[in-house]
Formats: structure tokens, C-alpha cells, sequence
């Protein structure tokens, strides 16, 4: 009775951050749109905003893998994969989600979906080339932490709200520019300083904590936290090294993977949506000798 009242409160809370969330990034539309052109720019930024929101909810999960060119497989195409999600989702007491790979080199993975029962699990053909069964179990049991706490929604949410703004802050003289902006061209430039930085506070907008969180619940769901902490550096060093060009284009949407995917040095590390690998691999290692801890169907 504990553990389900506390699954509730947990859903409660992240249903209330999703909406605080949505009402952030509407705000700033409105912001962005009143800097751009007055009034008349914010009302359209307002209209820009409410449909963005529905279109978010309906449909990101969808212009997500599309964007990165995701693949739905099934158990001919891709039967170890597959079948291991399956037996995840059915200990975590998930339905079973669609299952993507992605093509590409650098070891990664992602998940999304408004809900579980709309969820897809996506990973790349790197991250199945470098990690054993085991590493990609505790992976996997990660990314349907995220769909279990409703994560998914509130990242994709993010992720085309974010690339949104940065669209509407490209175009400042489609409202008449400075003639109608009440900054004039202080304000201008205000926008084109602040798009990239809005991009970088919206992939902070969704807490590191929850990182940890998934961490902690998909060792629970494996069984195994070493199997998550082992993989957890492979792709840290990989992804160091490799480039994920869909990533470095659409930036806002890096917190969504499991590891950042993006290179860009000690300020990037201070501006990530995630916490450091190695604090995630010293979490997971402490957990590894929890007697709670029960060993998953691999074992």
C-alpha cells in the first residue's frame, strides 16, 4: 500500500511539473513574441504557443524519431532486442512499447511517448554494436523508468516547444522588427542573444534529479545496477569521441538521451541537462549491494 501510494504522489508530481512546464514555456513564447513586435506580437506568439502546445502533446513523439530517422523493428527484425524489452516492460508492469533503432555510430538511446501506453523506446545501431545483453538490459530498464514516471511526456514536450522558440526568435522582423518592437533594436538584439541561452535553460528545465531517478528505478527493474553502471561508461567514452549530427542540430533535444550527445567542452558540462556519469556509475554502484535489490530474469 506504501509503494502504491507513493507511485501515485509520484505521478501527481510529475503531471504538475509537466504543467508548470507547459505554462513556463507559453510565457516565454508570449515574452519573445511581446519583444519581437508589441502587442500584436504577442497575441500571435500566444496563438503560436496554444497550438504548439497541442501539437506537442499529440504528435512530438512522432516528429521526434522522425527527426532522427528512428526505425520501428519487431522480433524478425531485431529478436534479441525486442524480446529483452518485453521482458522489462512486463516487470516494470508496463505495456510492451514500440521498439526503434536509430543508425547511428554513437552509442545512445531515448524514450518517448505522452504515456506508457503510447510509448516507443529508441536506440542507436552504435549502442547495440559496443554493449553486451547485459549493459543493454540495464539500459533499457532506464529508458521505461522514464515512460513508468511519465517522463517521456514532459521531454518531448520540452524538446518541441524549445525548437519553437528558437524558430519564432529567428524571424524578429516578421512583426515589423524594430518599427513595432518597444526595445527597438535594443530588444532585437535581446532576442538573438537570448535564443540560444533559452535553448540551454529549457534542456534544464527537466531536472538532472530525474536522471538519477530513472537510474535507480531501472536497476530495480534489471535487477542488476552494475549492468546499467557498466554501459553507463561505454557510452560516456564513446559518445565522447563520436559526433551525433542529428543531435548537434537540434540541441534542444539532447536531454532526452540517455547521455548527452553533444561535445562542447567544460561549459557544456555546466550547462547539461545531465549529471555527470560518474556520479550516476558511483549511485549505481552503491546500489549493487542493496539485499532489496532482486536479480531480473537474466540473472
Amino acid at each position: 500500500m506504501t509503494l502504491r501510494v507513493a507511485s501515485l504522489h509520484h505521478e501527481g508530481m510529475n503531471i504538475v511539473r509537466t504543467a508548470v512546464l507547459m505554462a513556463a514555456l507559453s510565457a516565454l513564447f508570449l515574452f519573445v513574441g511581446f519583444l519581437i513586435g508589441g502587442e500584436a506580437g504577442m497575441m500571435v506568439a500566444l496563438l503560436f504557443a496554444t497550438a504548439t502546445n497541442l501539437f506537442a502533446y499529440w504528435n512530438s513523439d512522432r516528429v521526434l524519431l522522425s527527426m532522427y530517422g528512428a526505425r520501428q523493428v519487431d522480433e524478425a527484425a531485431a529478436p534479441d532486442l525486442v524480446h529483452t524489452v518485453h521482458q522489462l516492460a512486463e516487470k516494470a508492469g508496463l505495456p510492451m512499447p514500440k521498439v526503434y533503432i536509430v543508425q547511428n555510430d554513437q552509442p545512445n538511446a531515448f524514450a518517448t511517448g505522452r504515456n506508457p501506453k503510447h510509448a516507443a523506446v529508441c536506440v542507436t545501431s552504435g549502442l547495440l554494436a559496443r554493449v553486451s545483453g547485459e549493459e543493454l538490459a540495464g539500459v533499457l530498464a532506464h529508458e521505461l523508468s522514464h515512460v513508468r514516471n511519465r517522463d517521456t511526456l514532459t521531454m518531448t514536450i520540452t524538446a518541441t516547444i524549445a525548437g519553437a522558440i528558437a524558430m519564432l526568435a529567428n524571424f524578429p522582423f516578421f512583426f515589423g522588427g524594430g518599427r513595432r518592437n518597444p526595445l527597438g533594436l535594443v530588444g532585437l538584439i535581446l532576442v538573438a542573444v537570448m535564443a540560444p541561452i533559452c535553448a540551454m535553460l529549457v534542456q534544464m528545465a527537466v531536472s538532472r534529479t530525474r536522471e538519477f531517478e530513472a537510474d535507480r528505478m531501472g536497476a530495480e527493474i534489471s535487477g542488476r545496477p552494475l549492468w546499467l553502471a557498466s554501459a553507463l561508461q561505454k557510452i560516456d567514452r564513446a559518445a565522447a569521441v563520436i559526433d551525433n549530427p542529428p543531435a548537434d542540430a537540434n540541441p534542444a533535444t539532447a536531454h532526452m538521451f540517455i547521455v548527452n550527445p553533444l561535445h562542447g567542452g567544460a561549459l557544456a558540462g555546466m550547462f547539461s541537462s545531465h549529471p555527470s556519469t560518474e556520479d550516476r556509475i558511483a549511485r549505481l554502484r552503491a546500489m549493487a549491494d542493496r539485499p532489496s535489490i532482486q536479480a531480473g530474469p537474466w540473472a
